[in-house]
Formats: structure tokens, sequence, C-alpha cells
């Protein structure tokens, strides 16, 4: 590589005192331009959010055959096909998985912590250049729905935002779930009790593929319907004795997803500078409807946006990473 990967511990206020009890100092990848090292000069910077399961490190992952995200942004820096910028790989993991990058009671204060602490930390410790002009966040899957969240609540912090098949509709993306994860949890006798053998087993052997709906299950109540009188702080939306659908349960998840949010949000998303948008037309989650519906919402506001569809699923695109930052960088003002 030309330029250079650090690894850097992030101390995170907004996580202090947490649920969960994750970690309030987070180890966080850092990617510096070629000449970074011996320079003066500031930057803009792009911060990127992983997907559910995901963290911090695993951006620097080893992959055979394939590139890692740090490896393509520098080649394409190298080509002269993107100017450089700082890479700022974000830790949203969680003892549940993931976080959404919300702010949750059962969760802690992730939106916060993106928005705050990580970014002012970059500001006071990294060259860049502290305007939201300069800022970028970008995501795929859960990491996408964190890029919708931003846009929404954080638009005077970052003014462009990319989003890879991020979550959104949640009636295709996950309730079809609901079933699955009832019957898990039925059989376990409740949330708690799966979840303790969960955790024993996946650490013992391995998480198993009827695992992913119930976790993540459990997972997005704890971002979208916490509640402090459950065990572990949430409210499922379905009864887990006959599956049927907890409606006012359900439609505190509604407010929280995209294609509804975004039109409420829609005099802060239409200050943005630009924003991308796509999704696999093979994706395993119907994510490509949510992106349209998401897009639909940006077109009649007027909001500078990119949309794209690609021939592929929802696994394996860090490739499409090359069409977002193809798209975004150029706009960051320097």
């Amino acid at each position: 590589m030309k330029g250079t990967v650090r690894i850097e511990a992030v101390a995170a206020p907004s996580l202090k005192g947490n649920p969960l009890g994750d970690p309030d100092e987070r180890q966080l990848p850092i990617y510096l331009p070629p000449g970074y090292e011996d320079g003066r000069e500031r930057y803009p910077a792009v911060y990127f959010l992983h997907g559910f399961s995901g963290s911090g490190l695993g951006w620097i992952a080893p992959s055979a055959f394939t590139a890692s995200v740090p490896e393509r942004i520098d080649a394409l820096i190298e080509q002269g096909s993107l100017p450089p910028f700082i890479a700022v790989f974000v830790d949203g993991w969680t003892r549940f998985g993931g976080s959404q990058y919300v702010n949750s009671e059962a969760v802690g204060r992730y939106r916060d912590y993106v928005a705050r602490d990580v970014v002012g930390w970059a500001d006071l410790a990294l060259r860049t250049i502290a305007k939201r002009e300069s800022r970028a966040v970008v995501g795929k899957s859960s990491g996408g729905y964190g890029a919708y969240v931003m846009a929404a609540e954080e638009s005077a912090v970052f003014a462009h935002v990319g989003a890879h098949a991020g979550d959104a509709y949640f009636e295709y993306c996950y309730q079809t779930d609901f079933p699955k994860a009832a019957g898990a949890l039925l059989k376990a006798g409740g949330v708690k009790p799966w979840f303790d053998e969960f955790l024993a087993r996946a650490r013992a052997t391995r998480m198993r593929s009827e695992d992913h709906p119930v976790i993540n299950t459990v997972a997005m109540a704890a971002a979208y319907s916490p509640a402090a009188d459950q065990l572990l702080g949430l409210e499922l939306p379905f009864d887990i004795e006959t599956g049927r659908l907890r409606e006012e349960v359900f439609a505190r998840w509604l407010e929280k997803d995209p294609v509804r949010f975004i039109p409420r949000k829609m005099d802060a998303v239409r200050s943005l500078q630009s924003f991308f948008v796509d999704c696999g037309t093979r994706d395993e989650f119907n994510l490509r409807w949510g992106a349209r519906m998401v897009v639909q919402a940006l077109k009649g506001a007027g909001v500078p946006h990119l949309h794209e569809e690609f021939e592929d699923g929802h696994m394996g695109i860090n490739y499409r990473y090359d069409r977002s930052l193809g798209y975004l960088v150029p706009r960051l003002s320097r």
C-alpha cells in the first residue's frame, strides 16, 4: 500500500455506562493517504459503518483473493481515480451483534458516538477538514441503515451520505423473519434463555445459520423497541406463544424505517450535497425495494443523488464502494 493504515484506540464518552456493558473505548482502523505522514495538508474524511455482526477491525481482516476496503481505497487513489482522503472505520459492535447506529435505551447512544465522539476525535487527532461539507458517511446493510440515520439526524455533521443495501421497508426485510424467530424463542422458553444458550454455544462451537433470524430480530428490537421493564431491555414485535404480530410494538419499529423517517426529516435531508443509494437486484433481504422507496422520496424533494442497482446479492459486495466513493469523494470540499 502507498498509504498507511493505523489502529487507534478512541474513547467513546457517549457509550460510557451503556446497558450491555460494551466497551467505551474502541479500536478503529484509520486509512491515511499517501503523503499524509510527511506533509501538512488537511484532507476530507469518509466515515465507514459496518454491517450487522461486523466490527471496526473487520475492515482490515485479510480475505482470500479479494482486496479489503482500505486496499481498494489505496488503489483508487494511486490510479488517480479518487483524490486523497482520510478514511475512518467506525466500530459499532454490541453484545447483540450491532447497534443500528441509533440512540437506544437498550443498547447505548451509538448515533452520538459516531457523530460526536468519533468525528470529534478525528478532527482533533487527524488533519481533517473540520466542516460538514468535507465529511461523508457510508455503510452497507445495517451500516447503510446507519447512513440513513445520519442523513436524517446528523446533517449538520455530514453533508454527503452513501447507503449500500441499507435496511429499509421493514415489512419486507424484517417481518419475514418473525415466524422463524418466534419458533426458536418458544422452544427455548423466552428471549433470555435463548440468548444465553446462543452465546454459550456460539463461543463453544459456532453460530448456526438458523440463529441469524433470531439474533437479528432480538438486536433490532433492542434498537427499535427498547423497554427498560422487560428482560434484556427490549420488546418483541410479536407474541412468542402465538406468533401474532403485536401491532403497537411493530408501529414503533415502523417509525424508525427509512422509508418513513426520510420523508419526515426531508428539511434536513434536503440540505445534503450528495446522496448515493444502491442495492443488488438479488438482495436476499428484499432491500432493493426499500432503496427504491427512499430514492423516490429523494427525487421528489430534489436531493442530489445517484441511485444504482447491480446484478448481485447482499454478501461480498465491498467492490461497490468503488462506485459510492467515486460519486461522493470528488464532491467533498477541500
